[in-house]
């Protein structure tokens, strides 16, 4: 197939195209930094490429991890919704259409809780929520907007998949795994304000088979991609504990957490916002996990990186 990624330059469209490519794909990325070049705003050249092709998984959109100020928190909406919205002006322009649209979006929609997890079907999204930082909500109306632009796009010919995806753990550098990685070698993977707070995540392998299958199968709307057993953040960073053969983690209090997220210039929301997620319409329509435990996702990950 020929499968067009737009902002397929960042750590997970790095994992995808490897894989895609690997399979035997034509993948062709559209970046503001290689690849395609576009500025994820008008239409261009660029939207050549997606007429005719198969497949387009958009990731654009500028990283999270950064602080959580005012301008980044704009230039977050608008990167997403902006460039959701001109991928679908590229498909519905068209003379031959991609059959599958997939457009990233993020298990960051549901709502901050302990008490039970987030399905497709029952779960609650986000909001302004009692006992949690009112610029949370703002991040959830980005996931909100960001689907949106997805649901409004008249491209008739085209079926549309949200990936409402948890973090993607892969061996790569500079990517989550390799950030929760330094800081259990460093001695301080222990847990975070109490470590109470679900961590959902999905192993790189199960992430492309997972996009693989939604290429196929015939599913739309939004989908979680997320592995069946999101757990409490305290247990992940054992068992990262353990796959390194790290004896113990210093724990960290909240005012410790902002302190280190001040210095590392990004945010505490990404530790501290309890996202437990779990893929129910992904399991109901067959798909099997090759990772669906922490334990065994852990120790492949560190036999990869090392």
């Amino acid at each position: 197939m020929k499968i067009v990624i737009p902002g397929g330059t960042g750590q997970v469209g790095t994992v995808l195209r490897r894989a895609l490519t690997a399979a035997g794909h034509q993948v062709v990325v559209i970046s503001r930094s290689g690849g395609v070049r576009w500025d994820g705003v008008t239409l261009g050249g660029w939207a050549k490429e997606i007429d005719g092709a198969d497949v387009v998984v958009n990731l654009a959109g500028r990283s999270v991890s950064c602080r959580y100020t005012a301008e980044n928190l704009r230039q977050m909406m608008r990167s997403r919704v902006d460039s959701a919205r001109v991928v679908g002006e590229a498909i519905a322009k068209a003379d031959d259409p991609p059959r599958v649209w997939l457009q990233m979006s993020t298990a960051t929609i549901y709502a901050h809780r302990f008490d039970a997890p987030n399905d497709e079907e029952t779960g609650v999204l986000g909001g302004r929520e009692p006992d949690v930082p009112g610029y949370w909500a703002y991040s959830v109306e980005i996931a909100k907007r960001w689907e949106a632009e997805l649901a409004e796009a008249v491209t008739p010919h085209t079926r549309k998949v949200a990936l409402r995806t948890a973090m993607v753990m892969s061996p790569d550098r500079g990517g989550v795994f390799d950030y929760l990685s330094w800081l259990t070698r460093a001695g301080l993977g222990g847990p975070v304000a109490g470590g109470r707070q679900y961590v959902s995540w999905i192993h790189d392998e199960d992430f492309v088979r997972a996009v693989e299958f939604l290429v196929r199968q015939p599913v739309e709307g939004a989908v979680n991609l997320a592995s069946p057993h999101p757990l409490p953040q305290r247990d992940l960073m054992r068992g990262l504990r353990s796959a390194w053969g790290v004896p113990a983690g210093l724990p960290a209090t909240r005012w410790m957490a902002e302190v280190g997220a001040f210095a590392l210039r990004t945010d505490t929301e990404l530790l501290l916002k309890s996202r437990r997620v779990v893929p129910g319409r992904l399991q109901g329509a067959g798909f099997e996990f090759h990772f669906p435990n922490w334990r065994k996702a852990a120790q492949n990950l560190v036999e990869r990186r090392r």
